[in-house]
């Protein structure tokens, strides 16, 4: 037997294979009707179209919740970072923390902070 008759016979048979199947598929598809395919197009199209619109406006509302703005309290340096996030000063090198859309210094366990407060003299008579 000739293999190349075989071989073209199975061509044969897988091409007549798909041609059913793309009748049944059609065949499916007009007794259900394509409204349906139709309106599921257009759906995910505009789920398409609003997915980044929403996005952006998402992120704009998110940075605008996080984002602190503020002077370094070491050196007055005005430096940007996230709410809770821990970040160095790139003028003093003073690890800070943003918290409640101010910066925090950043001391290790134990230390005490305090601020220098200036008071004027007063002459006191006897």
């Amino acid at each position: 037997m000739n293999q190349n008759n075989l071989q073209a016979l199975q061509l044969g048979l897988n091409g007549v294979g798909r041609l059913i199947t793309l009748i049944g598929v059609v065949w499916l598809l007009a007794a259900l009707g394509l409204g349906w395919l139709i309106k599921s197009f257009f759906v995910l199209l505009a789920l398409l179209l609003l997915a980044p619109v929403v996005a952006v406006i998402g992120l704009r509302w998110w940075l605008r919740k996080n984002l602190v703005q503020a002077a370094c309290p070491v050196c007055d340096f005005e430096l940007t970072g996230l709410n809770q996030a821990e970040v160095q000063c790139p003028n003093c090198g003073e690890p800070l923390q943003a918290e409640h859309g101010k910066f925090k210094r950043l001391m290790p366990v134990g230390t005490i902070d305090v601020d220098a407060v200036e008071v004027s003299a007063q002459v006191l008579e006897d």
